[in-house]
């Protein structure tokens, strides 16, 4: 009876912090004050990412309230009181089959979701768009290979210069653009030190490491901007290196490639005597 009180009483003041807490589940594009849990998806993988982790979730919640309960149930049938004789049982072949078997079942459960997502974020469909991401102390340089090959710097706004939508710290002055629906190939290296390309909304985060070029890729299915930010301590400014994605659509996209082939046209190649060794298998 104490045992099932205990798991009501458990289950109860869950609901209440996830329903006191529904407000901040998300946010879209960036962080929300108070979030719990990923931002809002807005990619495949990212779709892919926070399925596997509710599951995990409901894997471990499942097994967190089993043990707890088996615990109470030993706590109040077997203490020395209520079980004076105790039992002289030392082995039960079905028992210690059950505790062999079910964690691996669990794991295996774990296994193939887990294995099928990493193929997924690892292959690289045919792309749509291709961008370089060069990494720098402390601000990215982008480039459009398949457009011009023009590039530009991409550094943090200070506040002076935000625009009030703009958020503190992830807002830059040249943003990425990418069009809705379309597969974009990210290739990122590092020009001094190892820094890392995530974005958040879009399930992705690669490294990138001086000498080597990584690749990953993204569809964003929903028009809007994402932020995000360097992953790896790269240094004093490590934390003012914001990355931006404005995604939009085919026209708008259009209209913009046409601007920036002129805005950005005379800039230098920053891959001068920069030695890279593609990983791409092809």
């Amino acid at each position: 009876m104490l045992a099932k009180r205990l798991l009501i009483a458990f289950a109860a003041v869950t609901a209440a912090v996830l329903l006191i807490a529904a407000p901040a589940l998300a946010g879209s594009g960036q962080p929300s004050p108070w979030q719990l849990g990923f931002q809002q998806s807005a990619t495949p993988v990212m779709d892919n990412i926070a399925w596997f982790h509710d599951f995990l979730l409901y894997v471990i919640t499942a097994i967190t309230v089993f043990v707890l309960a088996l615990l109470v149930i030993i706590a109040v049938r077997f203490n020395a009181r209520s079980n004076p004789i105790p039992s002289r049982t030392t082995h039960h072949t079905l028992l210690e089959v059950a505790w062999t078997v079910i964690p691996v079942i669990i794991l295996v459960a774990i296994a193939v979701p887990s294995f099928r997502l990493l193929f997924f974020q690892l292959t690289i469909p045919q792309a749509d768009v291709t961008i370089k991401a060069t990494g720098k102390q402390w601000f990215w340089t982008y480039t459009y290979p398949d457009h011009g090959k023009f590039e530009f710097d991409s550094l943090m706004l200070q506040d002076k210069d935000r625009k009030p939508d703009q958020p503190r710290l992830l807002a830059v002055d040249n943003e990425i653009v990418v069009p809705v629906n379309k597969v974009v190939r990210v290739q990122v290296i590092g020009a001094d030190v190892i820094h890392a390309w995530a974005v958040p909304s879009f399930g992705v985060k690669i490294d990138a490491v001086p000498g080597r070029l990584n690749e990953t890729w993204f569809k964003a299915e929903r028009e809007g901007v994402y932020y995000g930010q360097c992953s790896e301590l790269c240094g004093k400014d490590h934390a003012f290196m914001p990355i931006t994605v404005r995604v939009v659509n085919d026209r708008d996209y259009a209209t913009w490639l046409d601007l920036a082939k002129k805005k950005f046209a005379n800039k230098p190649n920053p891959d001068d005597g920069i030695a890279v060794a593609s990983t791409n298998a092809q």
